[in-house]
């Protein structure tokens, strides 16, 4: 098994909250690899953090840290928005929360967000298995009254 960069789990803190959670669509590239792909990318030598996804309501996507032009980590994640929730104003706030929620990525567990965040009427949650060089999750955002708002299963580790 690789060793794990002892700085590795701070660049990924760092480059989370450079791009989705502090951006948004702010730190989309304009011109991404892949036609039709929402592309952000964060650069502290010698790593390169690149999030590529596709879609909205529901989206999938996958997270990659390169070291020296060679990918030595990766997430891959998919989810969203329950089908039935077609209001814009309630898309955007549960979307509004979900960035909200993942300012409190932690360096002990850098992947999505921190285990329990509550505001307003909405609750996040985020459940993991593992180390940073393997691991797996699941994270939902729901109602205070417990209905479900949103979905997101990720995994990912070390590559070796």
């Amino acid at each position: 098994m690789p060793a794990i960069p002892h700085d590795l789990a701070a660049f990924l803190v760092e480059a989370k909250l450079r791009t989705y959670a502090g951006r948004d669509d702010d730190a989309t590239m304009t011109s991404p690899l892949l036609a039709g792909s929402k592309q952000l990318e964060h650069r502290a030598p010698p790593y390169i953090y690149r999030d590529i996804y596709f879609g909205m309501g529901f989206f999938v996507g996958q997270e990659t840290v390169s070291r020296d032009e060679r990918v030595i980590w990766s997430m891959s994640y998919s989810g969203g928005v329950r089908a039935e929730i077609r209001d814009r104003q309630t898309f955007l706030a549960i979307y509004q929360f979900l960035r909200q929620a993942l300012l409190g990525v932690r360096v002990e567990q850098p992947y999505r967000g921190p285990p329990l965040f509550a505001q307003a009427d909405m609750i996040y949650r985020n459940e993991v298995e593992g180390a940073l060089d393997r691991f797996h999750g699941v994270e939902t955002i729901a109602r205070l009254d417990g209905a479900k708002l949103y979905e997101l299963r990720y995994g990912g580790g070390l590559l070796r």
